[in-house]
């Protein structure tokens, strides 16, 4: 079957259901939410970061749920190896040859739970199936669904077991999102329903309400936003910005531009603009880039945060009219 093409604002008011779909079973976390909106949008994975017990498996799960695709969960652990992952040969006594298995990478959403548990070798894993939507394996190419979404979660605090996510890794990443615990009536509301029976394992209540076809075709839609030459110039300086600011160490790359390029666009086409305006772009800028800058050790030491760099490359920076 070919793919579907309706209007915009059909596939626009699809994808806003989605949110109030996940809306259901995760309060609090309306940001988050629209991330991973804006991340399927831009055809992009994101990584997930927040203290235990902030919902992060549940907003995926309840996410890949409301999107009516298929998801596969993998909790990564410091033994686990990279065909438990992206699958592997086993022998077939029967036919007498190889037969390849496929792992979880094999689905439409893939939650990688505590993704830096795990060391570099099943970490690099992931490299080929993020970037290439593909795993190969015995000389064969084997392509993964389409769409194709890593969600992985990791938790700031905790050190000891866990192996940081090198910047090829967090490269992959198109976004990195922040979620915090949540305000306080949030927090009420989380109790509130909890206390009328809600349970996090179930989500029979939580129904789909788009499919693979209006996803693939709402991603074209967000690509199809215009951008003017004077806002590729604004991203552009942005990132030669970070590259000569004195607490970077490594400044956003090339790909980080067309990272922010992309997300910009679908930010805007969600909210309904034909073209990209500077605030987009300033809206994605942090969640787009705060994994893929490196601060100089001794701005880490006096206190900079990546997040405090980004703004004030902003603000230093000359917004085009």
């Amino acid at each position: 079957m070919s793919d579907i093409t309706p209007d915009h604002n059909a596939l626009r008011a699809a994808m806003h259901d989605v949110r109030t779909e996940v809306g259901k079973a995760v309060v609090g976390q309306d940001g988050a939410i629209t991330g991973l909106l804006v991340a399927l949008l831009a055809r992009g994975h994101v990584l997930l970061e927040g203290v235990p017990g902030v919902a992060k498996t549940l907003l995926v799960r309840s996410f890949s749920r409301a999107l009516g695709l298929d998801t596969h969960r993998v909790q990564f652990t410091p033994d686990l190896m990279p065909g438990d992952v992206t699958g592997s040969l086993i022998y077939n006594a029967r036919d007498g040859e190889f037969d390849f298995r496929e792992g979880p990478v094999f689905t439409n959403v893939l939650l990688a739970d505590e993704i830096n548990r795990t060391p570099p070798k099943t970490q690099s894993s992931l490299l080929e199936a993020m970037e290439e939507r593909q795993v190969s394996a015995d000389g064969v190419t084997r392509p993964l669904p389409d769409p194709f979404l890593v969600a992985a979660t990791q938790n700031p605090i905790e050190h000891e077991g866990t192996y940081e996510l090198p910047e090829a890794q967090l490269d992959r990443f198109l976004l990195k999102l922040l979620i915090d615990v949540p305000e306080r009536d949030a927090e009420i509301d989380v109790l509130r329903r909890h206390a009328a029976g809600f349970s996090p394992r179930e989500l029979e209540d939580l129904v789909p309400v788009v499919d693979a076809e209006r996803i693939r075709a709402a991603q074209r839609a967000a690509a199809s936003v215009g951008v003017s030459d004077d806002l590729l110039g604004y991203i552009v300086d942005l990132a030669r910005a970070t590259r000569e600011s004195p607490s970077i160490q490594l400044g956003a790359s090339p790909r980080a531009a067309t990272a922010l390029l992309a997300t910009a666009k679908a930010w805007a086409w969600l909210g309904g603009y034909p073209a990209i305006t500077p605030d987009h772009v300033q809206t994605m800028l942090a969640p787009t880039w705060r994994h893929r800058l490196r601060l100089r050790p001794e701005a880490e030491f006096e206190g900079v945060t990546v997040d405090a760099v980004i703004a004030s490359v902003v603000q230093q920076t000359r917004v085009p009219l």
